[in-house]
């Protein structure tokens, strides 16, 4: 792993359990063992490290939605996906929307990526509910993606077991669309 890389996972880990704003900067790389200069050389600000974590959070919970069997379930996977992801992760709420709320009003770049980071993943679950249903159903859309984020959140304060039931309405809302349209 390259050093780039390596502050960006060591920072992810440290952002993940003790939130981004109230860690000084030597916390955040010393996982990595870099030094400031080799942060500013790789990311010119300690909130350019942040725009990498959530990048490279981002990007690595969509790349693990693009195998996980899709194709068979294309909305009950995205809560197998998520239970996956809270297992490996750990159950503390949403970390791209954590960065958004402690940069509201100090960094308009990050919550604008947060903000497009959600949009894309509102726009892959419209894809996958055009996929079950045939058409797009924007309500249902949302109704599922509001699951979602509620069982993450929901998670950090119950346990995972709580996107099951997620799942299951969002199988629900799915069975009566599929009526209304019959």
């Amino acid at each position: 792993m390259n050093k780039r890389n390596e502050i960006i996972a060591g920072a992810a880990r440290i952002f993940e359990a003790e939130g981004f704003r109230g860690i000084g900067i030597d916390r955040v790389i010393a996982p990595a063992g870099a030094s400031t200069r080799t942060l500013y050389k790789h990311f010119g600000s300690r909130d350019g490290l942040v725009i990498a974590v959530l990048e490279a959070r981002h990007r690595a919970f969509m790349d693990l939605l693009t195998g996980d069997g899709a194709k068979d379930d294309p909305v009950g996977s995205l809560f197998d996906t998520l239970q996956r992801w809270l297992e490996q992760h750990g159950a503390r709420g949403c970390m791209l929307l954590r960065a958004r709320s402690e940069y509201s009003g100090a960094n308009a770049e990050i919550v604008s990526l947060v903000s497009q980071q959600k949009q894309a993943f509102r726009q892959e679950i419209a894809r996958r509910v055009r996929c079950v249903l045939g058409n797009d159903d924007p309500q249902l859309s949302t109704q599922i993606w509001l699951l979602f984020e509620g069982a993450t959140a929901a998670a950090s304060v119950a346990n995972e077991s709580v996107t099951g039931d997620a799942r299951h309405a969002a199988l629900l809302l799915l069975e009566l669309a599929r009526a209304r349209r019959v």
